[in-house]
């Protein structure tokens, strides 16, 4: 999840963005150090690819989301998903393996906001009597592990956690938050940080994120598509058919600063596939 620094934009100054290509004999390498062929691969799998990044496992797209290269290099069949126009989850990208179960999350060297923001995430799902269900841990082997990284600014937005999707049917297994001061403040807000983890643990269990069609909705700017996928949709029954109800949603793209959690549409989407 991202939010947008429009302050920071003003204080920085003058920003320079400078588009060109690099060309070898057989690869052609943008400047950010993505190769077309991997943005053929992302856009294949239904992923924006504006604002690119490279990770250990893999690439950083859409702000928050990390596709590993098992997932790029991977050939889904199935059909997306889709929350009306407004939320979309892929079939390939779904938990399904032992459910229902009560998954097990460890904070690691996170302070207590964090620890707090967990526990706070953690009640909202469990309180939706989903076959999914979450338990914070401080000791054994979890299903999930929640790291800090510390990241400025970049670009006029500030990166506020990271996860990715779930594989062999088995929630992805990290989820990074920024502990600089620029994401959270020097005393996080405990409901601001559990939305962000609330967030993250969406795409770890496979949602989208809800204006990935529009993500001008929630980060402002010219209206841009994150990607759709070419492998066909299906709309969940008793969620809307328009991009009416996105406000709001757990799973929007930027964050507004403040406590968001599910609204009725999230909850819908969540009963259908979990419940």
């Amino acid at each position: 999840m991202k939010k947008a620094l429009f302050n920071f934009l003003l204080i920085s100054g003058i920003i320079i963005t400078v588009s060109s290509c690099k060309k070898t004999s057989t690869t052609t390498v943008s400047d950010d150090g993505i190769s077309a062929e991997t943005k053929v691969k992302i856009a294949n799998l239904g992923f924006g690819t504006g604002n690119v990044q490279k990770t250990d496992d893999g690439y950083l797209v859409e702000g928050d989301i990390n596709l590993t290269d098992e997932l790029l290099n991977s050939t889904p069949s199935q059909l997306l998903l889709r929350v009306g126009t407004a939320e979309q989850y892929r079939t390939t990208n779904l938990v399904t393996v032992g459910l229902p179960k009560t998954f097990k999350i460890l904070v690691s060297n996170l302070g207590p906001a964090f620890e707090q923001g967990t526990d706070l995430a953690i009640s909202r799902y469990n309180a939706l009597g989903l076959k999914i269900s979450f338990q914070r841990i401080t000791t054994g082997t979890p299903d999930v592990t929640i790291l800090g990284f510390n990241q400025r600014a970049k670009g006029g937005y500030i990166t506020l956690g990271s996860s990715g999707f779930p594989t062999n049917g088995a929630p992805y297994n990290t989820v990074k938050m920024n502990t600089n001061a620029q994401a959270y403040g020097t005393n996080p807000n405990v409901n601001y940080v559990g939305s962000v983890i609330q967030h993250e643990l969406g795409h770890c269990f496979g949602m989208r994120h809800t204006d990935y069609f529009d993500r001008s909705i929630s980060c402002g700017g010219t209206a841009t598509n994150e990607g759709a996928s070419t492998i066909g949709a299906i709309i969940i029954p008793g969620t809307p058919s328009s991009a009416t109800n996105a406000a709001g949603s757990w799973m929007l793209a930027c964050s507004n600063g403040g406590d968001r959690s599910f609204n009725a549409d999230d909850i819908t989407g969540l009963n259908y596939l979990y419940k």
